[in-house]
């Protein structure tokens, strides 16, 4: 007579890497935000969305996001223009979830414009939103990061932190900001368990780039395919759109346990384009 078959014990789901963590990450109903959004719920990141948009559309993209990852959701109407509000985000973040254990800051706006003709109004809420809102943010954040000694900063940067472009005066000035506000950072909390890191991506193919390039084409009488490979990607060598995952995944990385020891820097994500 045959044995009974014994099956192996039942083993228990392998823990996620941001399991029990808390990430908040600003800008993140669309695109690129949206895209470190959905990596860091992957890993089992707690999340809290912000940004513009329908509010059916965002609670229906907050329940998507809880259902598809197992992660508690919930979104923050802050407006990154004001600072009380942006501490006022991490303040309702502690009540509901707990401290911030991963903050990304991604939120973000362009106008283009000569230096001499570049509204006033313009540059300050460029200015405001791309940059001083990402000093709002640490700063309410590292308090508590400091005392658990632990924390994961990741900002949005851009291929114009980096180097310069005619007619983005305001944003690539705030984008300069935030690649040496992460070198601050960075130095600030090196004995703290934080890091801080700047992601430098360049043209990322997102719906707001699809709709641009639609329109510059009927605007100039060119085919999209013209369009992407002589305005949008001419100074990218790849010829390549990034993808909003690939900028995910290395968010998603740099909260890693093997990104520990990277801290300060800047990755350029930009298919070549600062490599001249």
């Amino acid at each position: 007579m045959d044995s009974p078959q014994v099956l192996p014990p039942q083993t228990a789901l392998a823990a996620r890497p941001l399991d029990g963590r808390v990430a908040v990450i600003t800008g993140s109903t669309s695109g690129i935000g949206l895209g470190i959004a959905s990596a860091l719920a992957e890993a089992g990141a707690m999340i809290v969305l912000n940004g513009l948009g329908d509010a059916h559309e965002i609670d229906g993209l907050r329940s998507a996001l809880a259902a598809r990852y197992d992660v508690s959701v919930r979104y923050d109407q802050a407006d990154m223009s004001d600072p009380a509000d942006v501490a006022a985000m991490i303040q309702r973040t502690a009540r509901s979830f707990g401290p911030v254990d991963v903050l990304v800051n991604n939120a973000g706006v362009q106008h283009v414009a000569p230096i001499d003709a570049f509204p006033d109004d313009k540059w300050d809420a460029i200015i405001a939103i791309n940059l001083s809102a990402v000093f709002h943010a640490t700063r309410a954040v590292l308090p508590a990061m400091k005392r658990r000694g632990w924390g994961r900063i990741v900002n949005v940067a851009s291929a114009h932190g980096l180097i310069g472009s005619p007619f983005k005066s305001a944003y690539v000035a705030a984008k300069h900001g935030v690649v040496g506000l992460t070198k601050v950072t960075a130095l600030e909390t090196a004995e703290h368990g934080i890091t801080c890191n700047a992601i430098c991506p360049g043209y990322v193919w997102t719906p707001l780039v699809e709709q641009q390039i639609a329109s510059q084409a009927e605007a100039h009488a060119l085919s999209a395919e013209q369009v992407v490979r002589e305005v949008f990607l001419k100074e990218q060598p790849t010829r390549k759109f990034a993808t909003v995952a690939e900028i995910g995944g290395i968010a998603a990385f740099l909260c890693s346990s093997a990104a520990a020891s990277i801290t300060g820097t800047t990755i350029a994500a930009d298919g070549g384009w600062t490599a001249h």
